[in-house]
């Protein structure tokens, strides 16, 4: 599958936060007086656009304003939560050896892109990626697809020489829609049964995900 550049998903993905993501999803619903989730009941209804996740717990469709405010009382405690989060095992070393050898790499996220830059810097690993994306502006929750357009278009490498390392259907989503690889990693977000569906190779550690790019 040999690339020239990779296209790196943040949470979940190189950043391990998945622990604070479900703490921030059990504290958003303990008023609607759900049970507690553990990591596998998050990922059985985690999907994009996050909205309709909080419909499958909920077993309703949202009420107008409903996903503003689930969405804001998230990122209150996801921010504080998220001190406690690191990269997963072997981002570093990942990363140190893509650069190493010479190609590119890239990151983009959904999450907020001025938060997103500070992470990265405060981790040290901003200066391993050649254009950072997050979020600027428009609706938290939604799809990747157009961003990662967007983002490829931005860094000028052909599609065809690009692979997408994510935890989520929705990055598969994204490079099928740029015409870029995926390859899926299961520490995120997503059951394995369902990344395995998309059709893309979906890996236990960024260390086989990186085997394969550069295979």
């Amino acid at each position: 599958m040999g690339r020239k550049h990779i296209v790196w998903d943040w949470n979940g993905t190189l950043f391990h936060d998945i622990h604070a993501v479900v703490d921030a999803t059990n504290q958003v619903f303990r008023p609607y007086g759900l049970d507690p989730l553990d990591a596998d009941g998050f990922r059985a209804v985690y999907t994009r656009p996050i909205w309709v996740a909080y419909e499958r717990l909920l077993g309703r469709p949202l009420r107008e304003g409903e996903w503003e405010e689930l969405d804001r009382t998230f990122h209150e405690h996801y921010h504080r939560l998220m001190d406690g989060c690191g990269l997963t095992d072997g981002a570093l070393d990942v990363l140190e050896g893509w650069a190493d050898s010479g190609r590119s790499q890239s990151l983009l996220s959904m999450w907020m892109h001025d938060r997103l830059t500070a992470k990265a810097g405060e981790l040290g690993i901003d200066h391993h990626f050649v254009r950072i994306d997050g979020l600027r502006g428009g609706t938290p929750g939604g799809h990747k697809a157009e961003h990662m357009a967007a983002h490829v278009a931005a860094i000028g490498v052909d599609p065809r020489h690009v692979v997408v390392i994510g935890d989520s259907v929705d990055d598969a989503h994204a490079a099928r829609h740029v015409g870029a690889q995926a390859i899926l990693y299961t520490g995120g977000m997503t059951r394995r049964a369902d990344l395995e569906a998309s059709g893309f190779p979906v890996v236990d550690s960024l260390t086989e995900a990186i085997a394969l790019a550069d295979g």
